[in-house]
């Protein structure tokens, strides 16, 4: 009983005194000179309304309506306080016929606390202790709910933070935190009483302007954006000059639901991003928002009807070897052949296909595009790259396994991209993807790397074997000091676990010299080749790679990466 640290009594219920087997220094916090002999001893320890409750217990068992089995704070010899998980059960004394309840107390302080914590997350943030997204929606719900008959006027704004993901890359998670923390202390002071605040997201904070008219609403989006750019923020570094966007969405009296409004605030909030930072935008349906909502209904059909009459198809980009030049592989980009025999670029239709949710039809029809490139080829090597949704898509996975379990030659020469966003959104998930693909005998890359922000960890959970690092870093990397700086890091996290590196998005001679100077493996980039619908390879039964080796490709449908025509 001592190893387990639980405390074994005997309560003699006649005499209301008290015997002990274990240690009462772990469990209960006393000495051997404090220990109770009475149970008046010890419920003097015990809060009056714990104590009460404790007592109910007692007596429903001892009318045989239920078991003896309660939980409550007790007081140790300091003077603080800890759970107790108290269980027992009522026997007959055989010599006196006393009754006596017998039980085993644990202490669970640990789990009590723990249970706190979880039970004050699932309603607040942990960082700032603000309500978190859940939380402000329900407020926001029961505002609508109680204003529903009648006109009213308010907004729901969600302020941006522009920079905290460089921050954090950059100068590491703690300084992010500190400045989540300033960015928190001010908003709050530029509040007005009835305001609600939360974090709804990683950079993200959301504000119920209650019985504002529109001027009102406009004039506080103003001061939170300006109470956040009002002062530089101290960290260890140094000082971090701030700014913020807005995106807003009025109360109107048809609006029903919280998730909606949130939505088009959050709506508003791209706009303002897009709008070049250190905006603000209100969220309102203009006659070009409906007409894009019918290009990406007609988009999505003409996706579908492609795919019927097998009309994706793929184009192939040279990856060179970053010292040599030499073609080490091709990434491959989906292209659609519209009615009149015309390729359109994967940037064009993938939006609409994400927003319609086709993605994983998409990413099916083309893995078994590539699987039969592998068959028919048998000395490349083919990068598919799949969406977020697709890493958890079963039916993606099975025919992956179904078509490579018993062909390793084929599967050695497949790798599979996930881009690292999508890879960071759920790691556990991400690093059972990737171990079954790896089993299989295929490679794994992470995509858009440094668009996430990986850590150490998350690197040692996914057990990729390459990273491509994202092109916004690899943009006018010659001259931008701080792309470099963002290289360096990256290199150094990849190196760290003895990764194959890639650079996308060379488009010039000084951009490759500097990128091979840093000691990158392969670059990609239009510098070294535009994609092409029909490389010569597609031509013969399979044919070596200029450096010796098997020429490879890679297919993109997703994101900003394919934005030209061929």
């Amino acid at each position: 009983m001592e190893t387990a640290g639980d405390l074994v009594y005997r309560f003699d219920l006649s005499k209301g005194t008290l015997e002990w087997l274990g240690s009462l220094e772990s469990c209960l916090g006393l000495t051997q000179d404090e220990v109770p002999e009475t149970l008046s001893a010890f419920l003097e320890r015990v809060p009056q309304e714990d104590r009460m409750r404790r007592q109910m217990i007692l007596d429903d068992h001892l009318l045989g309506q239920g078991a003896y089995d309660c939980e409550y704070r007790f007081q140790d010899g300091q003077g603080d306080y800890h759970w107790l998980h108290d269980r027992g059960a009522l026997q007959q004394d055989g010599a006196g016929g006393h009754g006596i309840l017998c039980g085993v107390i644990r202490r669970v302080t640990e789990r009590k606390h723990q249970e706190a914590r979880l039970e004050r997350l699932a309603c607040q943030d942990d960082l700032t202790a603000l309500p978190n997204r859940l939380s402000l929606s329900e407020v926001l719900q029961e505002l609508l709910d109680t204003q529903a008959d009648q006109s009213h006027e308010g907004a729901f704004l969600v302020l941006g933070l522009d920079s905290l993901a460089r921050i954090n890359s950059v100068y590491g998670y703690e300084a992010g935190d500190a400045v989540l923390i300033e960015v928190t202390r001010r908003i709050q002071k530029s509040l007005r009483p009835g305001d609600s605040l939360g974090r709804i997201g990683g950079d993200r904070f959301g504000l119920i302007l209650r019985a504002s008219p529109e001027e009102q609403v406009r004039r506080v989006a103003q001061a939170m954006r300006d109470c956040v750019r009002e002062a530089p923020v101290s960290i260890v570094e140094g000082e971090l000059h701030l700014s913020a966007s807005i995106g807003g969405v009025l109360f109107a009296e048809d609006e029903g639901h919280a998730l909606d409004l949130m939505a088009k605030a959050e709506s508003a909030l791209f706009d303002a991003k897009k709008s070049g930072r250190d905006c603000i935008s209100f969220y309102a349906v203009s006659e070009e928002h409906r007409q894009r909502v019918r290009a990406c209904m007609e988009t999505g059909n003409a996706v579908k009807n492609a795919l019927t009459d097998g009309r994706l198809c793929l184009a192939y980009q040279p990856v060179v070897d970053a010292r040599t030049h030499a073609v080490r592989f091709h990434e491959c980009l989906a292209r659609l052949q519209d009615a009149e025999g015309n390729l359109i670029p994967a940037a064009k239709f993938i939006p609409a296909v994400e927003q319609l949710g086709l993605m994983r039809l998409l990413d099916l029809h083309v893995l078994n595009l590539v699987l039969s490139d592998l068959e028919r080829h048998p000395s490349i090597t083919l990068a598919l790259n799949i969406s977020g949704l697709t890493a958890g898509d079963h039916d993606w996975l099975r025919t992956l396994v179904r078509r490579l379990k018993s062909r390793p030659q084929v599967a050695r020469r497949l790798i599979v991209e996930i881009t690292e966003t999508a890879a960071l959104l759920d790691v556990d998930e991400t690093a059972c993807f990737v171990a079954q693909v790896r089993e299989l005998g295929s490679r794994v890359a992470l995509d858009d790397f440094g668009a996430g922000f990986s850590t150490f960890n998350h690197l040692k959970a996914l057990t990729v074997d390459l990273v491509k690092i994202d092109r916004s870093f690899i943009r006018d990397i010659s001259r931008s000091p701080e792309n470099q700086l963002f290289l360096r890091n990256l290199l150094s996290l990849a190196r760290a676990f003895k990764l194959e590196t890639l650079a996308e998005g060379a488009e010039r001679g000084e951009e490759a010299a500097y990128l091979a100077r840093e000691g990158l493996d392969m670059i990609q980039g239009y510098y070294f080749g535009m994609p092409e619908v029909a490389p010569n390879w597609r031509n013969q039964s399979g044919v070596p790679g200029l450096d010796g080796g098997h020429r490879s490709s890679s297919i993109l449908l997703g994101g900003q990466k394919d934005l030209q025509l061929i």
